[in-house]
């Protein structure tokens, strides 16, 4: 059997396993913002925190998804407290998204304990291992899109 696609095999596996985990730990940290938040909903706090202030055509294009889907999920949020719209000043037609101060609040909690996990996870790693292993997931991220 060819080497690069047994190679290729072990990246499938081990995404794959990353992936199931991944969600496992979505619905956990989904439930330490809000007992009614979905898992998916955890990445757009995410996007929102980063960016403090973003238009939904601006957030949908850079998740890559419909803005209708991306409405109703930012709709879901805003029911639970946890984001506001606002008019963007530079069109009126248009709106900017941002994390309420509840919702930021809850954000940073539940992202604390996750990076404490990660944080544990990646402790015994050398630090070049780790710089290293964002760099390669950055790279990857970004070749995917």
């Amino acid at each position: 059997m060819d080497e690069h696609a047994e190679t290729l095999r072990a990246v499938e596996h081990e995404l794959t396993a990353l992936l199931r985990r991944g969600r496992a730990v979505s619905w956990e940290v989904a439930r330490e913002v809000h007992q009614n938040l979905e898992p998916n909903a955890y990445g757009l706090l995410l996007w929102l925190r980063r960016y403090d202030s973003v238009r939904l055509t601006d957030l949908a294009g850079r998740l890559r998804i419909g803005k209708g889907t991306l409405s109703r999920q930012i709709r879901a949020l805003e029911e639970l407290g946890l984001v506001r719209r606002t008019p963007d000043p530079t069109d009126r037609r248009a709106s900017q998204l941002s994390l309420t101060e509840e919702g930021q609040r809850r954000f940073d909690a539940a992202r604390a304990a996750r990076m404490d996990h990660i944080r544990r996870v990646l402790d015994s790693w050398p630090a070049q291992d780790v710089a290293e292993f964002a760099r390669l997931l950055d790279k990857f991220n970004n070749a995917w899109s």
